[in-house]
């Protein structure tokens, strides 16, 4: 792991932002297209509009929400927040109104900002206050805050919510030294001044858990546009001599899809990330071939931002079938569902402990009292085992998990089945209701080009592959995969579809 540039003790966020500003006034902070926004500057536009927020009540504790795209005006309403001590969560523009009353009447904020698109979500019970995006820049450019009140590293942060696939969002929530936690796990994807692609919205907890190690790094954040497109990728990792690639799965798989990338050097990319869904073992070999630099496989959850990951020299075997080891700092387990550990080679939910995960759900004791062991272990929905070199191979989700005859079926088994046939350029499995045998498996595949696959044809391959129960008993060809706001596959539209008849005609065309 590379040494930090900051190195200093700091209790809080801001802290640590008032001496990057001073040290490295003039270095990039965040680029977005045309504009380039400097930590001197980013600083003194936070400091401005920290006062604004303080003159309209805004005081220590509360929480402000951020309704806005993934941009400059992003970045500095976040630090602007922290200024005051109070706490900032980010409201993904895409959520629709019934998301963003769940999360509104979790959280309680005190104030919202926001786009007029993002504001017409907002339900009119609301009882905050609004501030429009088209203010900021009169409010940025305010008098700087007079008087910082005293934030302990155990003061409130951020409220990151979970994407809601399997039900309402939670709210998991993060103290400056969690924060801080996350720049001293970052492992090889920090480096002083890397120049870090950022394609993932900002309300997701890749921006929002991971600022304080872009401080401590001095990393230069290089924006996509909102409306990403995989030229706009290129043109980013190239023109901004981006070091650090990041973007889940869909997204490199559309940028290997460009017919520019071949003519189009990249010299200055050292590492990519990726994760936050199945990352199939072709992409990764890919990606390495057409790039020239070592992928890095990370596993994460919105409740623990750094879990695991794959390093560089790792065998082919294990880039293709795990999420590698647990990073440094981080314990990884596996319980059955009594809380007992289990020994390796034996799937059960995965269990973590970390100085980077969330301190609990957001005024929600319940949840979070359900979701920690006596011993501190977070437990999730997420499935998986460990094999005698504590490579973690996840199974899916304890919430998908369907059961055909009696028999337990894990979809991310079936889809790593599935993808690895080389007519297929994606797959996602969900289970319907059956009669006599309960559930069966209706596999969603993306056929890759060329003549699509039978459907008996894919059946008989993960037959041969897996037990012959979890072979999918129906396949759909569609286009392409739903994606919720957070770019995962939409497990819910999937089953929704599922359990209805199967619309032939659609699949033929999209064969």
């Amino acid at each position: 792991m590379a040494a930090r540039v900051m190195t200093g003790s700091y209790d809080s966020l801001p802290d640590l932002l008032d001496a990057v500003a001073a040290r490295y006034p003039g270095a990039d902070a965040f680029v977005d297209a045309a504009e380039r926004l400097s930590f001197a500057g980013w600083r003194r536009r936070a400091a401005g509009l920290a006062a604004v927020l303080a003159r309209r009540g805004i005081r220590q504790g509360d929480v402000v929400g951020l309704m806005l795209p993934s941009s400059i005006d992003y970045a500095v309403c976040y630090a602007a927040v922290l200024q005051l001590g109070a706490v900032v969560t980010g409201i993904n523009p895409r959520f629709g109104p019934t998301e963003v009353h769940g999360i509104l009447s979790r959280c309680k904020p005190a104030l919202v900002i926001g786009s007029g698109s993002a504001r017409a979500r907002v339900p009119a019970g609301y009882r905050g206050q609004l501030l429009d995006a088209g203010e900021l820049a009169e409010c940025r450019a305010h008098p700087a805050l007079h008087h910082r009140p005293a934030i302990r590293p155990s003061d409130p942060a951020v409220i990151v919510w979970t994407s809601g696939t399997t039900g309402a969002p939670k709210g998991a929530w993060f103290d400056h030294a969690g924060l801080q936690a996350g720049a001293e796990v970052s492992g090889l994807l920090s480096a002083p001044f890397d120049r870090r692609l950022m394609p993932i919205p900002f309300a997701h907890a890749g921006f929002m858990t991971r600022v304080w190690d872009q401080l401590a790094y001095v990393i230069t954040s290089v924006l996509t546009p909102a409306a990403w497109s995989a030229p706009a990728m290129l043109a980013a990792l190239a023109d901004e001599k981006v070091t650090v690639g990041q973007g889940v799965p869909t997204q490199w798989e559309k940028l290997l899809a460009l017919p520019d990338l071949p003519a189009t050097p990249l010299p200055d990319l050292r590492v990519i990330g990726t994760g936050a869904t199945r990352v199939p073992a072709e992409l990764v070999q890919a990606l390495r071939e057409a790039l020239g630099c070592p992928v890095l496989v990370r596993y994460a959850t919105t409740e623990s931002p750094a879990i695991s990951g794959t390093r560089p020299d790792d065998p082919a075997d294990v880039l293709e079938r795990t999420v590698g080891r647990a990073q440094d700092g981080i314990e990884i387990a596996i319980l059955d569902d009594d809380g007992a550990g289990l020994p390796a080679g034996q799937v059960g939910r995965v269990a973590i402990r970390s100085p980077f995960q969330m301190r609990g759900y957001w005024r929600d004791p319940a949840q979070t009292a359900l979701a920690f062991t006596p011993e501190g272990f977070f437990v999730g929905s997420d499935l998986g085992r460990l094999d005698a070199d504590g490579n973690l191979t996840l199974s899916g989700r304890a919430t998908e998990v369907y059961i055909r005859g009696g028999y337990n079926v894990y979809p991310l088994e079936v889809e790593n089945s599935l993808s690895a046939h080389p007519g297929v350029a994606a797959a996602a499995v969900v289970a319907a209701p059956a009669p006599v045998i309960g559930e069966i498996g209706v596999a969603f595949v993306v056929a890759a080009p060329g003549p699509p696959p039978a459907e008996q044809e894919l059946r008989d391959w993960c037959a041969r592959r897996l037990a012959d129960y979890k072979a999918p008993d129906r396949v759909e060809f569609v286009s392409e995969l739903p994606l919720t706001p957070m770019l995962k596959v939409d497990k819910r539209a999937l089953a929704r579809r599922a359990t209805s008849p199967p619309d032939r005609s659609r699949a033929g065309r999209a064969r």
